[in-house]
């Protein structure tokens, strides 16, 4: 977590969290969803504005985390702004040998899994993630090789199994 928001944790401990506003599609975008967007439909259906400067990205991905229900948020100085999710906490993408999340951390990889709709979801050591659309040449070559073992899951059992939520409500 940046030192600014650890020092803004500090001085305004109490402020409210923030939901709906904040949502990471199955590619790595993140997007935002004021009022009206909300108003017209649910993500991903309606996904909102695209995110797309380079610090406030690199910004939300160094303050990403995971709170102890497995709601996923971005500390936004002293705010919890919780992150509605299309698939997955994590969006990986596959070079050669190494996989790296869509916030650029490095990660291993303990198992693979298909849901019904034969997205690929890899089990690491930051947690689940589904595997980005343009590396799925590389996904294939590493099931091929033998390096992982892709077994089925239903898509609405993965939350439950891997411990996360995919749509955070307010307590």
């Amino acid at each position: 977590m940046d030192p600014i928001v650890e020092a803004a944790l500090r001085k305004w401990p109490n402020v409210p969290h923030c939901h709906g506003w904040l949502a990471l599609d199955a590619r790595g975008d993140w997007y935002m969803r004021d009022d009206r967007v909300r108003a017209t439909g649910p993500f991903p259906q309606v996904k909102g504005s695209r995110i797309q400067h380079d610090k406030l990205l690199s910004f939300i991905g160094r303050n990403y985390a995971c709170d102890a229900s497995g709601a996923w948020f971005f500390q936004n100085g002293p705010q919890r702004v919780y992150v509605e999710l299309e698939a997955a906490p994590w969006v990986w993408r596959l070079h050669g040998e190494a996989v790296t999340s869509h916030t650029g951390l490095p990660a291993v990889v303990r198992s693979a899994w298909l849901d019904e709709e034969g997205r690929l979801f890899l089990d690491t050591d930051l947690g689940l993630g589904i595997a980005h659309t343009a590396d799925m040449l590389v996904a294939a070559e590493r099931i091929e090789r033998g390096d992982w073992q892709a077994q089925d899951i239903a898509f609405t059992e993965m939350p439950a199994r891997f411990g996360f939520v995919r749509v955070p409500q307010p307590a």
